[in-house]
């Protein structure tokens, strides 16, 4: 039979580290857009940007 101290169904690998994943993925997205703005009003010389 089963255990009693084990869980029926396993929780998913990831369950854990899908809110950090999310928010980090939401600071790349931002941080990329605003370096992008920066370039493009100006503030951010060419040059700089390879």
């Amino acid at each position: 039979m089963s255990d009693p101290d084990k869980p029926a169904v396993a929780p998913p690998p990831t369950e854990g580290e899908s809110k950090t994943a999310f928010n980090e993925d939401w600071a790349a997205t931002i941080l990329g857009l605003l370096l992008l703005a920066l370039v493009l009003t100006g503030v951010i010389p060419t040059g700089v940007v390879p």
